[in-house]
C-alpha cells in the first residue's frame, strides 16, 4: 500500500477546510439528492461526498456505507485531491498503490472507484465525490463528464451553504450559521456529559466611530474583532456576529471559569492591537458569559450570556 502524500499548500487547505464549518455536521438532504443520484446513474453500492481532513476522511453523505469516517493514511480520495482531474481506478487489485489496502483487503473489499475533487472557492481541494464499488468498472468518457458534473453540483451546494451561513462583512459564521454549529455542539456535549461555555460580546462606543470616522472605519473595526476572534479562539469553537455590532462564541469541553482565561488572552489581543494600530479609536467591548447547563438551547444559553453581558456593562460604566 502506498499511503498519499500531502499537497503542498495543506495547511492552507486544511484553513480552508474548517472555515467551511462543514465537519461533523449533520446529513442534509441537498448533498444526499446529489449521492443518491450519483449511486443510482452508475449503478454502484457506495457514493459518498468525502471531506479529507488532517487524519481522516469525513462523509458528509454516504449512500451504502455505515461508517461515518476512516482513517486518511488508506483513502483513496487522500489520493484524489492531489490532482486536479478525476481519480479513477477500475480494479484496486491491478494497482500497486492499492491492492493491500485495508479497504481493499477487507470490507468494503473496494475494487472500482472514482472521485471527482471538490474544489473550495479559492481553488482548494476539499475532498471528493467518490463511486465505489466492490467489482471492477470501466468508465467511458461521457461517464467521466457526467461525475465531474455531478462533482461540480456539491461544489455549489457547499458554495450556497457557506454563502448562507456567512456574515458577508467579517467572514465568520453569522447568526444562522452559528445557531446551526451552536445547535450540532451542544447535542454532542449533551451525550457525552461535556461542558460549554457561551460567550456574547458587545462592542462598547461603536456608534462614534460610525459617526467620527465614517462607516468604512466602522466595518474595518468589525472586521478587525473578528480577525482577532479568529487569532484566539481554537478551531473547535463556535463563534459568529449574531448582529451589529454583537458577537457570540460557544466554548466545548469548557467550563465559565475556564471560559474567563480564554477572554482574558483575548483582551490581551485586542489591546496589543490598540497599542499597534493607532486609528484614533481604541476597540473596546463588553462580555457576558453562560456555562451551559441540561435542555438548554443555543438561544436560553445566549439569553443568560446577554443578561450576564448587560450586568458586566453597567458594571464598566
Amino acid at each position: 500500500m502506498i499511503t498519499p502524500l500531502f499537497p503542498e499548500s495543506e495547511n492552507a487547505r486544511l484553513e480552508t477546510l474548517r472555515a467551511l464549518k462543514i465537519l461533523d455536521t449533520a446529513p442534509e438532504e441537498r448533498f444526499d439528492r446529489i449521492t443518491r443520484m450519483a449511486k443510482r446513474m452508475f449503478g454502484v453500492p457506495i457514493s459518498l461526498v468525502s471531506l479529507v481532513d488532517s487524519e481522516r476522511q469525513w462523509f458528509k453523505s454516504a449512500q451504502g456505507l455505515d461508517a461515518s469516517e476512516t482513517p486518511r493514511n488508506v483513502s483513496f480520495c487522500g489520493h484524489a485531491i492531489l490532482g486536479d482531474d478525476l481519480f479513477y481506478i477500475p480494479n484496486a487489485l491491478d494497482d500497486k498503490r492499492f491492492y493491500d489496502n485495508p479497504l481493499v483487503v477487507n470490507a468494503p473489499e473496494i475494487r472500482f472507484y472514482a472521485g471527482s475533487p471538490l474544489k473550495a472557492a479559492n481553488g482548494h481541494k476539499v475532498g471528493t465525490l467518490c463511486l465505489i464499488d466492490s467489482k471492477p468498472h470501466e468508465l467511458d468518457e461521457e461517464d467521466k463528464l457526467l461525475l465531474k458534473d455531478l462533482g461540480a453540483m456539491v461544489e455549489q451546494e457547499i458554495a450556497a451553504m457557506q454563502l448562507a451561513t456567512m456574515d458577508e462583512l467579517t467572514h465568520i459564521s453569522n447568526r444562522r450559521g452559528f445557531n446551526t454549529l451552536a445547535t450540532h455542539a451542544l447535542s454532542m456535549c449533551r451525550r457525552n456529559d461535556i461542558s460549554a461555555t457561551a460567550l456574547l460580546f458587545d462592542l462598547n462606543k461603536f456608534k462614534p466611530i460610525n459617526d467620527t470616522f465614517g462607516h468604512a472605519e466602522g466595518d474595518r473595526a468589525l472586521k478587525t474583532f473578528a480577525d482577532l476572534l479568529k487569532q484566539v479562539f481554537r478551531d473547535s469553537d463556535v463563534f459568529a456576529r449574531i448582529g451589529g455590532d454583537e458577537f457570540a462564541a460557544l466554548l466545548t469541553g469548557t467550563s465559565e471559569s475556564e471560559a474567563h482565561v480564554v477572554i482574558e488572552r483575548f483582551r490581551n489581543a485586542v489591546s496589543t492591537y490598540n497599542k499597534k494600530a493607532k486609528r484614533g479609536y481604541d476597540i473596546e467591548f463588553s462580555v457576558g458569559t453562560a456555562e451551559y447547563i441540561p435542555d438548554d438551547t443555543v438561544e436560553t444559553l445566549l439569553d443568560r450570556a446577554d443578561s450576564a453581558m448587560y450586568s458586566n456593562k453597567r458594571k464598566e460604566r
